[in-house]
């Protein structure tokens, strides 16, 4: 009898094995060793509905040194907000260091600033940084005239007039010109300008056949008997013939929102309103709403084709419609362009390769489609029981837009937080020239009996301290915790929205086993036990997204070399760090998702995500793809829709709202704003379902891991998605609705 007990318990045992190596096989497990290291399959739990919430804190050295870098990162803004004044940035500075405007000083209602010879400022941007060698003096309003001071001191008339572009102290009485002039008390001439970025540049602009004129003059006498030509300013006011043409384009569109401002706010919330109702049309037409987007989305892009085919075609043989966008060049009327055949021929050809891209797509993905609308309608399902998950983004945004707020506020401290430094300027050679000074002493010092023509002139803000002298490292950490803290928000709101829809696919009936508050709840546990892996993820991102800014600081400061492979190497570096934070996000992407599942630390997670998703790899690369594609048709029907609209309202295209449309300079401005905006809004709410969508595909996974439809361990997928992949549980009485 022993022996036959024993011949049945050893048959007993070769029978369990055999049925859990058919479990394996049935489980689409192509890694069963693998998967066994890394992970025991789970038993079916009746009482198991969704994340595990006996779990503990995990990478705590990486919450401890997050939190130090917080206090860190406020020590180095306190320490900024102390040193800083931004008033260097809002104010110009005259040659004492002085801002000029400033509200409670002397030169309150002297907001401009004057320069006695600009073409001394030979740099474009000399003017911006405070380093033009000349005198610079805060005055209440630009010259208007062209006046010298040999004139002016002739005639008493235009004595106090020109009085007002001199330093204190100046007496015309008492004083010969050539003594002003080598006092250096007054300019030697004035000239018709005009106020631009709160500084007084030549009033420059262009008559017919291309003549430079400064208030219809165009040659000036300087004071010192000599002819100066208009032209020769043109360098020392920063090329001002492009900035008079910039100004007016910037002017004009400034005019543009200022009349359509509240039009555009409705564009944004008519953009909000058609993205609230897509998404509610989504939880109960899903499939239906799917093909209609695809296509939508099509007649939208052959709409586009056709109207662009429409006015290629009416051009023809309109003067000047066939010159080339080259010949053309750049001009600040972008609506010339629209007047040439070339450019609605490009807009053509381009929409003609989105609309073949798409169609084609779609034709060699069809099946995968059918899996992806799935996996929509079932986010549908999900985001209607978690209805809290559609608000969350903002939550997001204001965390955001904290994080961007007070790095910005610093940012402007830490670089306004310099003394004022003045420097030795002199138009002949001198041994002391661009030497230190102190204006307090400089008259005492023989600096001024070597070089008769000298002057301590302020130049720009530093110091010799020891906090000036790390004064870049509190501005690189400035950039890195900027970083950090965006992408710990980021982190913060995958994570949040993952365990609470990952609480709705595996509550086994729906919506029953689904836990009161799930976004509540699922923020709860990652802030209590999880701030370490957030941190942990994002650092590593942070690091990626630093490397990247110093490599674009790289190319800058290069763009001027003519090393070749210099340049050939950095455009490797680029590149090669832009696919690795791709990667990155992708794969932090996922293990945030395991992290608000099964509260395992990051690595680990991070791990179990990738062998996850490296077996199932045609999964991924296809069915996940299709399901971001699909959500971004989303996005672009809406966007579509409301750039569309907005295009013909603003245009005028349409009659009867003709004359409610403001009249615009360029109506592209409120179009392109619209349209911008429009994007933002359906990402918001679209990123929600990007998320749930990602969640349920990795617990979809998961699930065809761990289950095999038997009565033990059932599937917890929906009855569609077990129908397109051919699957049913034993027990049906369970089947998920």
């Amino acid at each position: 009898m022993e022996s036959l007990t024993v011949l049945s318990h050893v048959d007993r045992t070769v029978y369990h094995v055999h049925k859990k190596l058919q479990q394996c096989s049935q489980s689409h497990c192509a890694l069963c060793s693998e998967n066994k290291v890394t992970r025991e399959a789970r038993k079916f739990d009746p009482t198991f509905k969704g994340p595990i919430h006996n779990r503990g804190c995990t990478d705590v050295f990486c919450c401890i040194l997050f939190i130090l870098a917080i206090l860190g990162y406020f020590a180095v803004g306190i320490l900024a907000w102390s040193q800083g004044d931004p008033r260097k940035v809002i104010y110009p500075t005259d040659s004492r260091g002085q801002f000029c405007g400033q509200a409670g000083t002397p030169l309150e209602k002297k907001p401009l600033l004057f320069y006695f010879n600009i073409l001394k400022c030979a740099s474009p941007l000399t003017l911006l940084e405070f380093q033009c060698p000349t005198t610079q003096l805060c005055v209440e309003s630009c010259p208007t005239k062209h006046m010298t001071l040999l004139k002016a001191n002739l005639n008493k008339g235009e004595q106090e007039y020109y009085k007002q572009f001199c330093k204190e102290g100046v007496d015309f009485s008492k004083m010969s010109a050539p003594e002003i002039l080598r006092d250096g008390l007054c300019p030697s001439m004035l000239m018709s300008s005009k106020p631009f970025t709160r500084r007084c540049l030549p009033a420059l602009s262009t008559m017919k056949g291309g003549v430079v004129v400064i208030g219809n003059e165009t040659i000036f006498d300087n004071g010192e008997g000599e002819r100066v030509n208009a032209t020769d300013f043109l360098d020392a006011s920063k090329k001002s013939n492009v900035v008079v043409e910039a100004r007016q384009v910037a002017m004009r569109i400034f005019e543009d929102y200022t009349v359509s401002w509240y039009w555009i706010l409705i564009g944004l919330v008519i953009a909000m309103v058609v993205s609230l109702i897509f998404i509610v049309l989504l939880r109960y037409l899903a499939g239906i709403m799917i093909w209609v987007m695809i296509v939508m989305v099509i007649l939208v892009i052959g709409y586009g084709i056709f109207h662009c085919a429409m006015e290629y075609r009416n051009l023809k043989g309109e003067p000047g419609s066939d010159v080339t966008i080259r010949d053309l060049g750049l001009q600040t009327d972008f609506s010339v362009y629209l007047q040439i055949r070339q450019t609605w021929l490009a807009f053509m050809i381009i929409l003609s390769i989105v609309e073949v891209v798409v169609i084609l797509l779609l034709i060699f993905l069809r099946k995968r489609v059918l899996i992806a609308i799935a996996l929509i309608k079932e986010a549908s399902r999900a985001v209607g029981h978690v209805m809290s998950s559609l608000f969350y983004p903002l939550l997001t945004f204001a965390l955001l837009a904290l994080v961007i707020a007070y790095w910005a506020i610093t940012a402007v401290f830490l670089s306004t937080s310099n003394d004022q430094v003045y420097k030795v300027f002199n138009t002949t050679e001198c041994e002391y020239s661009r030497d230190t000074c102190y204006p307090e002493t400089f008259n005492t010092t023989n600096i001024t009996a070597q070089c008769p023509d000298a002057e301590c002139l302020f130049a720009f803000y530093g110091g010799e301290t020891y906090y000036h002298k790390y004064l870049i490292m509190f501005q690189f950490y400035n950039v890195f915790l900027f970083f950090w803290c965006a992408n710990f928000v980021t982190a913060l709101g995958q994570v949040t929205l993952a365990g609470a829809f990952a609480s709705y696919y595996w509550a086994f009936k729906k919506p029953d086993d689904i836990p009161a508050n799930p976004i509540c709840s699922s923020l709860g546990r990652a802030l209590r036990y999880h701030t370490g892996s957030l941190a942990f993820g994002s650092l590593i991102l942070s690091l990626v997204q630093v490397i990247r800014v110093l490599l674009e600081y790289l190319d800058q400061k290069l763009k001027a070399a003519q090393n070749r492979f210099a340049k050939f190497l950095l455009s490797c570096l680029k590149c090669c760090f832009w696919c690795l934070e791709k990667c990155i996000k992708f794969l932090n992407r996922n293990a945030y998702i395991m992290v608000a599942i099964y509260g395992k630390s990051f690595c680990t997670s991070a791990r179990d995500a990738f062998f996850l998703l490296m077996r199932n790899i045609i999964r991924v690369a296809v069915l996940d793809k299709v399901t971001d594609f699909l959500l971004f048709l989303g996005k672009l029907l809406i966007v579509g829709i409301v750039g569309i609209c907005s295009f013909f309202f603003f245009s005028g295209r349409i009659k009867a709202v003709e004359q409610t449309a403001p009249s615009l300079n360029y109506y592209w401005v409120p179009i392109l704003t619209v349209v911008v905006g429009s994007y933002l809004i359906a990402h918001g709410f679209f990123s929600v379902y990007a998320m749930c969508v990602d969640t349920l595909f990795l617990c979809f996974l998961e699930d065809l891991e761990r289950n095999d439809g038997t009565a033990e361990r059932p599937y917890f997928m929906s009855q569609n998605l077990l129908t397109i992949l051919k699957k049913s549980n034993e027990d049906q009485a369970k089947t998920v609705d």
